[in-house]
């Protein structure tokens, strides 16, 4: 008896010894970090922020919506359905952040003859959820219609957009933006306001 009590002593002192020495193999979440954590995006949070950006939008305040992106972030409007990427077919929109500045420099000139007059907005947004989480930040999905009016004629845009939104300090910002088109494959006549 005592030696089967002192080899299941040894068993459990080795245990005890290797469960306070550290894994060199395991890798710690908090590797990396600076700063303290920030709260996950969640889906008010979301909700809120793409109201904002359909605001600003709808009120033509296009440098305040440009200061939503990133500075590596793409704005992607697809010309086909359950089109996968850019680059193997045209698009009707697939800008850099360089090319997204450019876009709005030209919206904002008063020579801009497809705007002249200007385009009238409304947007709105529903049906927010988020698709997928993790520690840099949330692809969100949405539902939008966009009525624009111009030239005494109405346009009805609807669709599904996914925005990755990312937390940096002071905010919350957009890494990249896809809209899908209901009508993507559709003749579309001087597409110039963003979605």
């Amino acid at each position: 008896r005592s030696r089967a009590e002192s080899a299941a002593r040894a068993v459990t002192a080795k245990a005890s010894v290797a469960a306070a020495r550290p894994n060199p193999r395991r890798v710690t979440p908090l590797r990396g970090r600076s700063g303290p954590a920030r709260a996950a995006l969640d889906l008010h949070r979301c909700e809120q922020f793409l109201m904002h950006e359909m605001r600003l939008l709808d009120e033509a305040k296009f440098d305040a919506w440009l200061a939503l992106f990133t500075d590596d972030a793409w704005y992607w409007v697809p010309s086909e359905p359950e089109q996968d990427n850019p680059h193997d077919t045209v698009s009707l929109m697939y800008d850099d952040r360089r090319l997204l500045e450019t876009r709005i420099r030209r919206l904002a000139s008063p020579r801009m003859y497809s705007q002249e007059p200007r385009s009238r907005c409304s947007r709105m947004v529903d049906n927010v959820s988020i698709e997928d989480q993790d520690a840099t930040g949330s692809t969100v999905r949405s539902k939008f219609v966009m009525v624009e009016y111009r030239r005494e004629t109405q346009r009805l845009f609807a669709g599904t957009a996914f925005h990755r939104l990312v937390q940096v300090p002071g905010g919350i910002r957009i890494a990249w933006k896809r809209v899908d088109l209901i009508n993507c494959d559709a003749p579309l006549d001087g597409l110039t306001q963003p979605f």
